[in-house]
């Protein structure tokens, strides 16, 4: 059943390029820290750091919040609907449906990123109707641009986006990938 705001279900499940794209649970929060904290992640995301249980508590209250709210979903990236390996978000904004992704270090390698992606793509083209989907990354994080090229996404001609977070500064390209490519 789906709430009366939110375009997303209550709960969801995603499968496709031998993945599973799974709810978070209460029986995840032990294993979130094992894949967050960790310090690539706290330097190219803006997840808290250090990443502890209370951080894993807050996140899954939050991810549970934005999806009520109708703004993102965030779903653990599992081979078997099992042990989650990493996490994909898809959020919907204003400037565009982005999404984002993070993979343990413990898991690396095995193109699930790339593959997760390519699932929630897929998704937001087949059932919420979206045009486009984007990626929002540093050209410094040659990590995160293979996974864009190798997702199929392309490299838009549009302003960077600056900020600063965490006390420091940061540039993000966007990555654009069009339904029906």
């Amino acid at each position: 059943m789906s709430s009366t705001t939110s375009p997303f279900p209550d709960r969801i499940e995603l499968t496709g390029e031998g993945l599973v794209l799974r709810d978070w649970t209460e029986a995840d929060l032990t294993a979130m820290p094992d894949l967050f904290d960790h310090a690539d992640i706290a330097y190219w995301t803006p997840i808290v750091s250090p990443f502890d249980e209370a951080a894993a508590r807050a996140r899954l209250d939050r991810d549970r919040q934005l999806r009520a709210e109708g703004t993102a979903i965030l779903l653990a990236i599992t081979t078997d609907g099992g042990v989650p390996l990493g996490e994909v978000m898809l959020r919907r904004a204003p400037e565009g449906t982005e999404i984002g992704y993070v993979v343990g270090p413990a898991h690396r390698g095995r193109a699930l990123a790339s593959r997760a992606v390519r699932v929630m793509a897929a998704y937001a083209f087949d059932q919420l109707g979206v045009e486009q989907v984007i990626l929002e990354l540093e050209a410094e994080n040659d990590a995160s641009v293979g996974v864009a090229t190798r997702a199929g996404f392309t490299l838009l001609e549009v302003p960077l986006i600056k900020g600063e977070e965490k006390g420091r500064s940061y540039s993000l390209q966007t990555w654009g990938r069009n339904s029906g490519t």
